[in-house]
């Protein structure tokens, strides 16, 4: 059987953070390299079966990126410390150990290791653009091996194709994987879920609001529906990143609404969740979010979006028609 090897430089990295090498993060054009990355090869028809990354965190955010954007879960991505700073041999040995029953690998890792591997499989050497680049950053490096991986040898790969970001259609295909329309981000940031918290105090029930990431404006915790996850445990996640807070997913029904965001709209759930605990201020993933208990009147007013305005009351009214437990 055939085997598929793809070869993914990581993402543009930002250097003007003061970190050491192998945490030196993506800039915002590397997390989008790597996602518009992925989501080409699925519009293709190409997704991996496993992804293998270095531990270097920007390898490490490329590869997970760009799996979500196959549709993938992080389960797919596995870090391989040797992939760190590894020449031709060393990621040889990565590949050969691959499970048999794996016929589309990619690797994720750095140059001049990936670029010297890329020579090292194929009987001659690739064409060098004038640039002198053959992957530059988020470039990917498609090949076919007709033996099992174990067999994989100098030479004994065919090239398929060498693909540059800045080569790739604009945008991202809506609906995934193949719809018509071009959007600014991968077609999953366009399902988001929310959660209302709620508690009981003296009889009277009470909301909690946050602070936007600014904290210019009152909202809710809101996120991504990140593939793996269901819209309600991607509430439930964003309620502990955000608000600093856990609970239970109330038995009321869920709100819908649209919010307008990377020039679409986005759809959003909203569930009501019963505050069991509350960190305190040092302990949150978020501590420069505000926080306000208020009433249902007072949270209302205060958000800025009507369409979730007239949801957050209309869950008000259902949360209190089921009275204090």
């Amino acid at each position: 059987m055939p085997r598929e090897l793809a070869l993914l430089r990581h993402g543009k990295s930002d250097w003007s953070v003061p970190v050491g090498d192998l945490e030196r993060p993506l800039k915002k054009r590397g997390k989008l390299g790597a996602q518009r990355m992925g989501a080409w090869l699925a519009e293709q028809g190409w997704v991996a079966q496993r992804i293998l990354t270095s531990p270097a965190e920007r390898a490490l955010a490329t590869a997970e990126k760009c799996a979500k954007a196959m549709g993938l879960t992080r389960d797919v991505v596995t870090v391989e410390p040797s992939l760190y700073e590894a020449g031709p041999e060393a990621l040889a040995a990565v590949v050969r150990r691959c499970p048999e029953d794996i016929s589309r690998l990619m690797v994720v890792g750095h140059n001049p290791g990936l670029e010297a591997f890329l020579d090292w499989l194929l009987p001659a050497s690739p064409a060098v653009p004038d640039d002198g680049k053959v992957l530059p950053t988020a470039a990917m490096a498609r090949l076919l091996l007709d033996d099992d991986w174990a067999a994989l040898d100098a030479g004994g790969a065919r090239l398929v194709e060498i693909r540059r970001v800045r080569a790739l259609p604009e945008g991202f295909a809506y609906p995934f994987p193949d719809g018509a329309e071009r959007r600014e981000r991968p077609a999953y940031y366009y399902t988001q879920s929310a959660v209302l918290p709620y508690r009981w105090r003296a009889g009277a029930l009470e909301l909690l609001l946050i602070g936007s990431s600014s904290n210019r404006h009152w909202s809710l915790p809101k996120g991504i529906v990140e593939p793996g996850l269901s819209p309600e445990d991607s509430a439930l996640r964003e309620a502990g990143e955000e608000a600093g807070v856990s609970g239970a997913i109330a038995a009321v029904a869920p709100g819908r609404y649209r919010q307008a965001k990377w020039g679409a709209s986005c759809e959003v759930t909203l569930f009501a969740m019963h505050v069991e605990a509350e960190q305190p201020e040092h302990a949150r993933a978020e501590p420069h979010r505000a926080r306000r208990w208020c009433s249902p009147e007072q949270a209302a007013e205060s958000v800025k979006n009507e369409a979730l305005r007239r949801e957050l009351r209309a869950m008000a009214a259902r949360i209190a028609a089921e009275g204090a437990p």
